[in-house]
């Protein structure tokens, strides 16, 4: 199974401390990896997925998901927040990584809701996520992520 996770698709130093300013980055970084083509559109899907229910999860971690017409490719992106985002979390504490998960509209489905699953259930290994949260560079989170992913396949 080819990596989920690229090197290039995490970015180490997110100056974002909003969950608005989290997903236009997120959005952003998706246009800029070709996942996506319009970045309003994507942040608009990021919200509206928000406006079901958060995302933030526990231990400084959210999944923020999309499917949408904007998304030409599937892509996992991961941003770090060194400030926090002020994000409703399970436990109350802002969030300091996303792991977004981004899907084409025409692939939404059983592919989608099988990585939602197993990004969720990877982050309640607390070893996980004192491992991502110690990661100080982007090829090591990459690895771990990867690693975890294809355990939990």
């Amino acid at each position: 199974m080819s990596a989920f996770v690229s090197e290039s698709n995490v970015m180490l130093e997110c100056p974002a401390t909003t969950v608005d300013e989290a997903l236009a980055a997120l959005a952003e970084k998706a246009v800029s990896a070709g996942f996506a083509d319009d970045a309003a559109a994507l942040v608009d899907a990021f919200k509206a997925r928000e406006a079901e229910g958060t995302t933030g999860l526990m231990g400084g971690f959210a999944i923020p998901h999309a499917k949408s017409d904007a998304i030409r490719e599937a892509g996992v992106l991961v941003a770090r927040f060194p400030a926090g985002v002020s994000w409703s979390s399970m436990d109350g504490k802002p969030i300091t990584c996303a792991i977004a998960l981004l899907t084409p509209a025409s692939q939404a489905g059983t592919t989608h809701l099988q990585l939602l699953s197993r990004v969720a259930v990877m982050l309640m290994d607390e070893s996980v996520r004192d491992q991502l949260s110690a990661a100080s560079d982007a090829a090591e989170i990459a690895r771990l992520l990867n690693e975890a992913l294809e355990k939990n396949a």
